[in-house]
């Protein structure tokens, strides 16, 4: 057995399937060369994969299939390495805390500054930017190799809708939200308002209501009637002129939105 197999071995035995490069030049010693060489060689033969330059998880026999660790049982252990906050986010939240109208295909990362999407094996997961995202009430989730931060479902519905065209439409958010919706609380979804652009709470209030999630979505009505300044555009691109609005929501309905029954 390899020097690099008895590291991997014994970190396997300590319950932990990630380290980078320095880590094993740190433990094993000697050049950086021989132990990078060892490596790529492992990741030929599907024992490791690499999500990210230097960055290395061991991939257990349940897993070859996928070149690599599900990205919830990476994902949190990379974003630790780097240093940088993160959350679960968008369809993958909305997964996560029971709204499984449709699965994604792609693993979706809430960072605060702009990150490369990852391919590693058959998982991919993708990275969107959001301003002061330390502030968005998150939730932790245990996974297989530790826990992750997942935005609330109140933070989830907000974001769905403020970032309506990475999850499939508006009509894919209602679709979403009308499972979400029972895992929302009304209290809490005002306090995340604050947290949020404005125009944000004044679609997802609309179409909580589309969706005959109407308890929920009062909650919000007296947020926006006080705070609203402007008439929000539905479809954020498409023009608001001309168009039928909702003065309970300041909202110019310049679409139509149908979710999937």
């Amino acid at each position: 057995m390899s020097a690099v197999a008895r590291y991997i071995k014994e970190l396997l035995q300590q319950g932990q399937h990630h380290f980078t490069t320095e880590d094993a030049v740190q433990f094993l010693g000697g050049d950086r060369k021989p132990v990078a060489r060892a490596l790529k060689r492992l990741i030929l033969k599907g024992e490791l994969a690499s999500p990210q330059r230097s960055f290395y998880v061991v991939v257990p026999p349940e897993y070859r299939a996928l070149g690599c660790l599900p990205a919830e049982q990476f994902v949190p252990q990379l974003m630790e390495k780097v240093g940088e906050i993160y959350h679960v986010g968008l369809l993958s939240a909305a997964q996560l805390h029971g709204a499984a109208h449709h699965r994604p295909q792609r693993f979706q990362v809430m960072v605060g500054r702009p990150r490369s999407s990852i391919e590693c094996g058959k998982i991919c997961v993708d990275f969107y930017v959001r301003k002061n995202l330390e502030r968005v009430t998150t939730v932790a989730m245990n996974t297989p190799r530790g826990h992750m931060r997942v935005s609330s479902p109140e933070a989830t519905a907000f974001e769905l809708v403020g970032y309506a065209k990475h999850v499939g439409g508006l009509d894919n958010v209602a679709t979403v939200l009308s499972d979400l919706a029972e895992s929302i609380d009304a209290a809490r979804l005002v306090e995340e308002a604050s947290r949020a652009p404005m125009a944000w709470s004044q679609r997802l209030g609309f179409l909580l209501e589309l969706v005959d999630a109407g308890e929920v979505a009062s909650s919000l009505s007296t947020y926006v009637q006080q705070h609203a300044k402007r008439v929000a555009p539905l479809d954020a691109s498409l023009p608001r002129t001309g168009t039928e609005r909702s003065e309970y929501w300041r909202i110019a309905i310049n679409t139509d939105v149908e979710a999937d029954s």
